[in-house]
């Protein structure tokens, strides 16, 4: 299946627009999952990074080799603001990334912090879907005692090539000397597939001829552990082959 980066947008859109419009003033105020922010920070960042795509602070974000600094200098200048504000930036600007997703901007390549470079039409509705599922459903949600919202093929799908494609990056960036074998990813479920990962950043549809070994899991999860919002040792991953070289790939992997 191809997937729909534009229509996982608008679900993931509506999807939080929905969650947010029911939380009450003490969910608003209250800590979220991700480290030194509450929910509402959550909501100001993923607005300030929709906004970002068409302002000047596109160019902090391209340019910027600690992703995660420049997230939390968005946030920073946000933490004030009344919550009616913090939506409306959101609504108007997340509305626009809606709007750019359905444009044909692959041909393009565009950086992203220290992530490396991706096609355009990757960047803004892979990203921004992967932003809006990762943040609702791990670091809002669950931290409210809310029940984690669902997802849909088309949804995992666009989440996993983004990710993915950040491993890759990563892989080509850092190099690890003891990367030198293949290993098998196999993320099972609504959205997901097999992969082969090799040394230098080497990604392509389809397991590998000679794995050193495969790793095996649900498609859902892999948000989750591969961020590092949980230990992947905690996660029901099945890994046949040589283990060891498995869990120092798995401990690398760290998609932001």
């Amino acid at each position: 299946m191809t997937a729909d980066r534009a229509e996982a947008f608008r679900a993931e859109r509506a999807e939080l627009l929905g969650f947010c419009r029911e939380l009450d003033a003490k969910e608003w105020s209250a800590a979220s999952d991700a480290a030194g922010w509450r929910v509402q920070d959550v909501v100001a960042h993923i607005g300030a990074t929709c906004r970002s795509f068409f302002t000047p602070s596109v160019v902090t974000m391209m340019r910027m080799r600690d992703l995660e600094r420049t997230n939390d200098l968005f946030v920073d200048r946000r933490r004030d603001r009344p919550v009616s504000q913090t939506l409306a930036e959101y609504e108007r600007w997340s509305r626009m990334i809606g709007v750019a997703a359905r444009l044909p901007l692959d041909w393009m390549r565009l950086p992203m912090a220290e992530l490396g470079w991706f096609p355009g039409g990757m960047m803004i509705g892979g990203a921004m879907t992967f932003d809006h599922h990762t943040h609702l459903r791990h670091d809002i949600a669950p931290a409210l005692g809310r029940p984690v919202p669902g997802t849909d093929a088309n949804r995992m799908a666009v989440v996993l090539e983004w990710m993915l494609a950040v491993l890759r990056n990563q892989l080509r960036s850092a190099r690890p000397e003891w990367f030198v074998r293949p290993v098998t990813i196999e993320l099972e479920g609504p959205g997901g597939g097999v992969w082969s990962v090799g040394p230098g950043g080497m990604l392509a549809a389809g397991p590998s001829d000679k794995p050193a070994a495969t790793i095996a899991g649900r498609a859902v999860d892999f948000p989750e552990w591969a961020t590092h919002r949980a230990d992947w040792r905690n996660r029901d991953l099945r890994i046949s082959g040589d283990a060891d070289h498995a869990a120092r790939f798995l401990d690398f992997v760290r998609v932001v």
